[in-house]
C-alpha cells in the first residue's frame, strides 16, 4: 500500500503522523511510505531520517494527496487538505468531527473513508490511541496552567505550590479520566492543592488508592460545583463523551463567580470545551480574558511538546496501521468491532452516532455502511 504522510498545517502544530521507526516498520514489510519534505523537522526527525528508514521525501502536500492510497496525519484535514482527498481514499488522524460541523460536511463530500484515532476502543471500552495525548494534555494543562497564574500572564500572581508558610493554589480538576488523572500527577508533584471531581464513585476510589491523601476525591453529584469552582485558582477541564460534543458543565455565570487573575484550562476544547466561555485557541495566542478570568483553550495542547508527542502517539497508532494497510481497511475493520468504532466516515455516509448527532445527519451503523459497498 502507498501510505502518504503530509505536513501537519495548523496553526503551531508541529507533530507528524509517522515517525521515522514507524516508517521503517511499514517499509520494511513492503509498503512504499511518502514523506513530506521536513514535515517532521519540528519534532526532531530530518529528511535523512526518514531515507534511512526506507520512506521517499515528496516535496508538495499535493502529489501526496495525489499517490497515497492511505494518509496518516495527527489533526484533522484543514478545508484546503480536504480539498486534495479523493474518493476512496483512507485518511487516518485525529478529527473530533463532532465540534467540526464545516470539516464533517467537508468530508462527507469526498466520498472518503474516515478513520479517527479518537473513537477506536478497547474491550474495556476505553479509548487507546486518544490516551497518549490526553496524558500529553494532562501533563501540559497543570504546566499552563501554573505559568497562567503569574501576573505577567494576568493571573492571580500565584505560585502554584505556595511557598513555605503561604498556602498552595487550589486545583480542580473537573474528570478522571486520562486528562484528568495525568493532570493530578503534575498537580499533587507541584504540590497543589488537588481537587478531582468524577461522577463515578468507582473512579474516585482508583484515583484516592493511587493518590492517596495527596488529592481529594470529590463526586460531581454531591457538591455544589459552583462554589467549589469560585474557590478555585485553577480549573482544569477535562471531561469527554467519545466522538461526541463536550457537555458544558461550567456555566459562564459560574466563571463570573471566580477571583479576578483564576485561570480556566479546558483541555476538551478540541470537542467543543466543557467550559460556556471557553473559544480555540493557539500556541502563538493561547490566553483570552473573560470576566478577568485567564482562559488558556489551545486546541492542540500536546504540539507544543510534538517530539514527545509524536512518539507517543506513534506506540498506539502503529498496530492499526499496520494492519489497514497489510489487510486492507474492510477485513481490519470488520474483523475487529474496537478497530470500527473509529470509522466516522465511510464514502458519504456517517457512521459515528455522536457525530450525527451533533449535527442531525442521517447515521449509518459502520458494518452496515462497510458490507453494504
Amino acid at each position: 500500500m502507498i501510505i502518504g504522510v503530509p505536513k501537519e498545517i495548523k496553526l503551531q502544530e508541529h507533530r507528524i503522523g509517522l515517525t521515522p521507526e514507524s516508517t521503517k516498520k511499514l517499509t520494511s514489510e513492503g509498503h512504499e511510505v511518502l514523506i513530506e519534505s521536513n514535515g517532521g523537522f519540528e519534532a526532531g526527525f530530518t529528511n535523512l531520517d526518514y531515507k534511512a528508514a526506507g520512506g521517499k521525501i515528496i516535496e508538495k502536500a499535493e502529489e501526496i494527496f495525489k499517490s497515497a492510497e492511505l494518509i496518516v496525519k495527527v489533526k484533522e484535514p484543514q478545508m484546503n487538505e480536504v480539498e486534495m482527498i479523493r474518493e476512496n481514499q483512507i485518511i487516518y488522524t485525529y478529527l473530533h468531527l463532532a465540534a467540526a460541523k464545516n470539516l464533517t460536511k467537508g468530508l462527507i463530500k469526498t466520498k472518503s473513508i474516515c478513520i479517527a484515532y479518537e473513537t477506536v476502543t478497547d474491550d474495556n471500552g476505553r479509548l487507546p490511541l486518544l490516551a497518549p495525548m490526553s496524558a500529553v494534555a494532562g501533563r501540559m494543562s497543570i504546566q499552563a496552567g501554573a505559568h497562567s497564574l503569574e501576573k505577567n500572564q494576568k493571573g492571580r500572581g500565584l505560585l502554584l505550590g505556595g511557598a513555605p508558610g503561604v498556602e498552595p493554589a487550589n486545583v480542580v480538576i473537573l474528570g478522571g479520566g486520562v486528562v484528568g488523572e495525568n493532570a493530578a500527577i503534575i498537580a499533587t508533584g507541584m504540590k497543589g492543592k488537588v481537587y478531582v471531581v468524577d461522577k463515578s464513585k468507582e473512579r474516585l476510589k482508583e484515583l484516592h488508592e493511587k493518590f492517596g491523601d495527596k488529592i481529594i476525591p470529590t463526586e460531581s453529584d454531591k457538591i455544589d460545583l459552583g462554589k467549589l469552582v469560585s474557590d478555585c485558582d485553577l480549573l482544569v477541564g477535562g471531561v469527554l463523551i467519545p466522538g461526541a460534543e463536550a457537555p458544558k458543565i461550567i456555566t459562564r455565570e459560574m466563571v463570573k463567580n471566580m477571583k479576578r487573575g483564576s485561570v480556566v484550562v479546558d483541555v476538551a476544547i478540541d470537542q467543543g470545551g466543557c467550559v460556556e466561555t471557553s473559544k480555540p485557541t493557539t500556541h502563538e495566542n493561547p490566553t483570552f480574558l473573560v470576566d478577568n478570568v485567564v482562559h488558556y483553550c489551545v486546541a492542540n495542547m500536546p504540539g507544543g511538546v510534538p517530539r514527545t508527542s509524536t512518539m507517543a502517539l506513534n506506540k498506539a497508532t502503529l498496530p492499526l496501521l499496520v494492519q489497514l494497510a497489510n489487510e486492507g481497511y474492510k477485513k481490519t475493520l470488520i474483523e475487529n468491532k474496537n478497530y470500527l468504532a473509529g470509522l466516522n466516515i465511510y464514502k458519504g455516509k456517517v457512521t459515528c452516532k455522536g457525530v450525527s448527532d451533533a449535527f442531525n445527519l442521517s447515521y449509518f451503523p459502520p458494518e452496515k455502511a462497510i458490507l453494504d459497498h
